[in-house]
Formats: structure tokens, sequence, C-alpha cells
């Protein structure tokens, strides 16, 4: 196995909403339509489905065929399969304006059975049960989903009883949610990496390759104090580069704890010191410990970057903040590595497979997203590597002595996870949750859903976190 040919059996049991078979020829054609989604696709995902060649062997098989081995290919197969029936004449403009969305044909669990409207308004669905549906029958026989502008809004419908679960607790209503005797909430890890990037080819800024550098500026940020304080207990520190939960996570890292004496302990040892009584900033042969940290320009992230600061500033260490908006920060100083540090949040939404690869490959150093510009062939041969690899068990240990590196160098550095709720009202049994890469894994296990006294669920959506 050369890791270049993927072969899928589907269900021969399973069947459209509309009675119809799902065949191999829906699959052909839903990821040949992903070929032709100019102007509607990202330009990379267009040309990653442009080298693999799909082909339906018979009517239950498909075969995928990729120019080289790929190990996180799997995870772009998570696009949900079109009917051909009802698409197949359509094109790809054709098919995002057709009226044909709001009455979608799937294959799974529920079936939407009706739109609840005000005016020409949609503010609400009703789903059923799928009597065709192949695989485990849901408990559930209904399915209401509500939609409203906000949490706050949403929480007062569970306050009068019109319904029985909210599907983002924001901060706003967290602490009320608490209190509700009867509103369980579940919580989850973020597909978010929040980060410092420190510019390694940097000459203005060059004590930033001194690795006891990098370790005393982890060591003396207080993250716990940005976690409860600024983000109320609404995030998990990180450790990493690679995300808590995930099969590649490596749990017995080394861990940098916060201790300011220390940090400043390593300083000194390397050379950084305070010249004089009055300095108030370090400095090593006249190069003083100062530079510019870029921040997305919002509210929580300026908090979070005067947290970092005041902690630095503690150690002896002089930041000067800079708000960017958040486009230019990534498409404009990062991408053209025009910066010292910068306050980064890494969003790895939709692809469980970790692929480290694209932000601490040495290939990517000058144009792809190693925007720390970590030039490290170690590292670099442990994840090129891990992306054609097809062992399981080969690739957690590539990743793990990536993790185990990374933690001992810290190119760049981890701060936390930020988490989701969501709640259901406690009659509702059968409810759990991992680690989730969008919010609408939360329904992963929806077959197993079930009311203590009735067979109709009545949830929500806010609009800010639709799917």
């Amino acid at each position: 196995m050369d890791g270049t040919s993927y072969n899928f059996a589907l269900n021969p049991n399973a069947k459209w909403h509309d009675g119809q078979p799902v065949t191999a020829d829906d699959v052909v054609f839903t990821y040949e339509m992903l070929k032709k989604g100019n102007g509607y696709i990202p330009d990379d995902l267009i040309d990653f489905w442009n080298k693999i060649q799909i082909k339906a062997i018979d009517s239950q098989t498909v075969q995928f065929v990729l120019a080289s081995a790929y190990a996180p290919f799997l995870d772009y197969l998570s696009v949900g399969i079109l009917p051909k029936h009802i698409w197949g004449n359509m094109t790809f403009e054709q098919m995002v304006d057709s009226k044909v969305n709001i009455q979608p044909i799937g294959s799974g669990p529920f079936i939407l059975d009706d739109l609840i409207l005000n005016g020409s308004n949609i503010t609400g669905i009703i789903l059923k049960n799928n009597a065709l549906y192949y695989g485990k029958k849901p408990y559930l026989e209904e399915i209401h989903i509500n939609y409203y502008q906000d949490s706050i809004l949403a929480f007062q419908a569970y306050q009068q009883g019109l319904v029985d679960g909210i599907s983002y607790i924001s901060e706003d209503v967290l602490e009320s949610a608490l209190t509700e005797p009867d509103l369980a909430l579940y919580t989850s890890r973020l597909p978010i990496q929040t980060m410092v990037f420190m510019n390694l080819d940097n000459g203005n800024v060059d004590f930033f390759q001194d690795k006891n550098v990098r370790k005393a500026m982890l060591m003396g940020l207080n993250r716990s104090k940005i976690v409860n304080n600024i983000l109320h207990g609404q995030a998990i520190i990180a450790h990493g580069p690679i995300l808590y939960g995930n099969w590649a996570y490596y749990d017995n890292i080394p861990k940098v704890e916060y201790d300011s004496y220390k940090a400043k302990e390593l300083l000194k040892s390397s050379g950084y010191i305070l010249a004089n009584e009055q300095d108030q900033v370090r400095s090593k042969d006249g190069k003083t410990l100062n530079f510019t940290l870029l921040y997305p320009d919002d509210d929580k992230h300026r908090q979070i970057a005067e947290s970092i600061q005041q902690d630095w500033a503690a150690i002896n260490i002089l930041v000067n903040l800079e708000a960017v908006p958040y486009d230019e920060l990534i498409n404009v100083r990062l991408e053209e590595r025009d910066y010292e540090a910068a306050l980064i949040d890494l969003n790895l939404s939709d692809f469980p497979d970790p692929d480290p690869y694209p932000f601490w490959d040495q290939t990517q150093v000058s144009t792809g997203q190693n925007y720390s510009q970590w030039n490290n062939r170690t590292i670099s041969q442990y994840l090129e590597t891990a992306r054609v690899e097809t062992d399981q068990a080969e690739r957690e240990r590539l990743y793990r002595n990536f993790q185990v590196v990374f933690a001992e160098e810290l190119p760049a550095l981890p701060l936390f996870n930020p988490v989701y709720n969501f709640a259901v009202d406690k009659q509702v049994k059968g409810v759990s949750i991992g680690p989730i890469y969008r919010t609408a894994d939360r329904f992963q296990n929806i077959e197993s859903w079930y009311l203590v006294s009735r067979t109709t669920l009545s949830d929500e959506f806010t609009g800010k976190n639709s799917e």
C-alpha cells in the first residue's frame, strides 16, 4: 500500500430521503463539482481536488487516486454528499442560487419536514425521524430548531419553556445558565490554538533566536490569569502545537509553568541583565529585550495583549503593543514576515488530522505559513514523513517526537485553546460530546438522544452559530 489509492464501499442500504439509493455516482458527482467551484470555493481546495482522480468502480464502490501519498487526505472527505438525481443538471452557480437549498435531500437520520416562517423570514425548521435511515434508528421522533439572534434571547426562550436546548452559551449568559437547576451544560475544546509567534529571522529582534529567552518568556506568562480573568475560565491552557484531545496529542510533553522568579534567573543566566539599578529593561551586549507585539484589533485580544505586556514587564522585557485588523495581520504582516512578535489564533476547524507541516516545516519558511521562520531540519523530516506515512502508529511516533522538540525549542509560545459551551435540558438523555472541529459536532451522537417523557425535542440556534 503506497498511500495513493483509496477504495470506499458504500452501505448498500443507504437511501436518500426521497427513497432513491445512494450510489457511487453521487459521490463522484459531488467531488467533481468541487473542482468547478471557482469564485465559491478556495483556490487551494480546487487545486487540491483537481490533482485527484475519482471514479466509480461499480454502483457501490468509489476510488480516489492521489498523485502522491498524503496521509491527511481522509479529512478532506468530510464534505456532505449530494444526490446527483437532484443536482446533476445544474452548474455550480445554479446550485448556489437554487431554491432546492431550502428543500434539502440528504441521507441522515433526520429529514426536513417543514420550515417555520415569520412572513418571508425562516425562523426555524422541523426535522422528523427518517424511516429510511440505514443506521441506528434515532429515539427522537422530531426535532424543532428555532433561530434566535443571540444567546441572551435563546436563553430567555429556554426560561420561558419554549426550547429544550441552547446551541451556544456565550459568556454573557454563562453565569445565569449555571444557576438553572434543570439545564445541563456541555463543554468542548474549540479547534483554535492561541499562540504568540516570534519572528526568528528578524535581525532587529535576534534575541528571539535564543531558546532560553523564549522559554523565559513563556515561563513569565501567567496564562491562568488570562484564562480566569479575561476569558472567564472559558479556555484550556495549551502546552504544545497540537490540539488537546487530538489523536496525535502527546500528553507527556514537558510543560512550562508560570514562575516569574525562575524566568528572571533564566534570562540572567543567558546574559540578559539589568545594567544598573535605574534600568527597567534587560540587555545583553547593548541589545535590550524590547520589541513590538502585534495583536488583532478587538477588545478581547487587546486585554490579552495588555496582560502579556504586564507579565513581561515584570521580568524586565519591554513590549510595545500594536493593534492590527485581523486580515491585515495575517495577509500582510505575517505573510510578508513584517513583524517582530504577534498574538495569533490558529483556526484548525474541520481538520482532525493535525498535519503541522504548513506552520513548522522549513520549506514553508519563505512563502508558506511558517510565520515564525523556524528552520529546523530534524523537525521537517518528522513532519514530511508523517504526512505521507500510512501506518497510524508510526505517525503518532513522529508527531510525538515533533512535540517533544517543539517543547524544548519553543519556536512559538502556546497560550490556550478556547472552549465551546452548549446546553440541553436534563430531561434529554444520551447527550455526549468530545473535542469538536465544528460546532455541529455536538450532534454527532444525535441518534442516542432521548427524552424521558416525550419524543419531540425543541432546540435553538443563534444566528451566529447556525449550521
